[in-house]
Formats: structure tokens, sequence, C-alpha cells
């Protein structure tokens, strides 16, 4: 497969995009806060990841010509063309352009907890520079495109930025059993394990102390200590994650989703979806499905 898309937004020149949205109570789980095409040259491009406030974000950059620099956790890297990467700030890292090079990429830039929760697992399992298939590319080149455009309202903005994060996630991870837990946690790897394969059953706190073996209580406490949140919020989350895949893929109707997904109620289900990503789950598959179409 070329690289269609690819090819328009360089063809657009460089650009730069900066993606203001209204401010909201609730806070969106995945949202991108710029974009752009950039073609740099010389020292005066140069970022420090612990200079660039306290607000947490992260930055995707594919490189598409030239070669730019980074440091990150002591080791040092030279991205090439093809080669994509991936940093969270704050953290201790730096990429810069050397003297006499040029360095030609575009990005996107991210925010929410569910973002930056996805990224920080791909850098812990895949490092800060990778290869991408093309067709991965030419949707992380399309949503360029569709947010430089400035026409996406928040909802659908956050969706896009959902897909693709979510397609960088299956392009690295895809193969590999990911859980916070190993050898160490196996009981709440168990949980983690169980909850994955029941999506589409009641899964009670109880029920899952008794899959990991422990005592409710302890349980609870050894599984927000692992997975950073209590057991009822990981399911929630994972329910919402697997309505979002199955919404993008469009082989099964919004009220098979809420049933793969444990709920029994499809109106409940759309309720607690926009909740969670601020746009109904319709409009979520059209615009995941249009974005999945432009691959």
């Amino acid at each position: 497969m070329g690289n269609f898309v690819l090819g328009n937004l360089i063809e657009r020149g460089p650009f730069r995009h900066a993606i203001s949205l209204p401010r909201r109570r609730d806070r969106l789980h995945v949202m991108p806060t710029s974009t752009g095409y950039e073609i740099a040259t010389g020292p005066s491009y140069d970022w420090d990841g612990r200079k660039r406030g306290h607000t947490p974000f992260s930055v995707l950059q594919h490189t598409t010509a030239g070669a730019g620099r980074l440091k990150y956790d002591r080791r040092s890297y030279r991205i090439e063309p093809g080669e994509t990467m991936l940093v969270t700030i704050p953290h201790s890292h730096r990429y810069w352009v050397e003297e006499g090079e040029t360095w030609s990429f575009f990005w996107i830039a991210m925010s929410g907890q569910e973002a930056l929760r996805l990224h920080r697992a791909i850098l812990a399992e895949a490092g800060p520079v990778f290869r991408l298939r093309s067709e991965t590319i030419e949707l992380l080149a399309q949503t360029s495109l569709d947010l430089a455009q400035g026409r996406l309202e928040a909802g659908r903005a956050s969706s896009a930025a959902y897909a693709a994060t979510m397609a960088l996630f299956d392009d690295l991870l895809a193969r590999q059993e990911f859980s916070a837990g190993d050898m160490r946690h196996a009981p709440i790897g168990r949980a983690t394990a169980h909850i994955r394969r029941h999506l589409d059953e009641p899964l009670d706190v109880q029920g899952l102390a008794d899959v990991a073996g422990l005592s409710r209580a302890h349980f609870s406490r050894m599984f927000a200590q692992i997975e950073g949140m209590p057991p009822s919020e990981f399911v929630l989350r994972e329910r919402m994650q697997r309505a979002a895949r199955l919404l993008v893929t469009g082989q099964l109707g919004i009220k098979a989703i809420s049933s793969a997904c444990g709920f029994e109620d499809p109106n409940y289900f759309a309720k607690v979806f926009r909740r969670t990503f601020a746009i109904s789950p319709s409009e979520f598959r059209t615009t995941g499905m249009y974005a999945a179409q432009r691959r």
C-alpha cells in the first residue's frame, strides 16, 4: 500500500494548527491539542521535555525526510525517514536538529488521561522510536489533515484522535498480552485477564476477588496499587474501549455492541458512552469509520 494521504499532507506544505475547544466541565479522555507539518532546520529547533510546563500531554511525530535527534532515558536516537517518535511531557528527554541538518515531519499532540495511559504503555513496550505499517501512517496523516481543517467539534475531534491512538496501539502491541500484572502480581493478572475475556457478563468486585483468590478488601487495595484505579473503574474503562473498537469496525449494531460490552439497556450504554467520550455511539461510529476508511 502506498502513502497517498501522506503525500497529500507533504504537498500541502508546512502548516501548524492549534486546536482550541470550549472549556468543559467533564474532561475528555483523549483530546488532540495541535497538529502540523514542519521542516525544521538547524539548532533553532530544540525541545526539552522538562521545560514545557506541568500540564501532561504527548507528541506523536512521524519523519518524512531528513533526520532528527532524540535523547531519551540515557539513549540517543537518530530518527530517520519512515520512523515515528512518541514522547510524553513532562519527562526528561530532548529532541532537536543538528547543525547543518533538516528534519521534516508531521505531528499530533494529545492530552487526556486515556491518551497518556495508552501512550505510556506503548513507550514501555516499544520505546520512543519505532516503525509503523503504512496503513497506520496513512491514518495518522489523515487525522492530522482532518484536525487541521478545524471543522471537527470536540466530540468528533476526540473520537478521531482516539481512533488514531488505537491504530498505533494495535500496530505495535496487538500481538502482546498487555497487562500491568506480572509474576509478582499474578492474582491481579488473573483478574484483569478474566475481565477482558468476560466483558459481556456481570463483573462484580467480589467475583473478581474470588478469581484472584484474595479477600475482597485485600483484592481492592492490591488492584488499585497495581492498576492505578479501583476494579469497577477498570471494568468500565475496558468496556468503553471494546465499545469504541466495535463501533469503528461497523460489523455490529449499537444494541449488539451494548450487549457485548455488558450493558443490558442500550440507552444506558449510550449515556455512559457519551459521558466517557463526549459523543454518542452513532456519532463516534461515523467519525471512526470515516477515519478507518481513509487509511
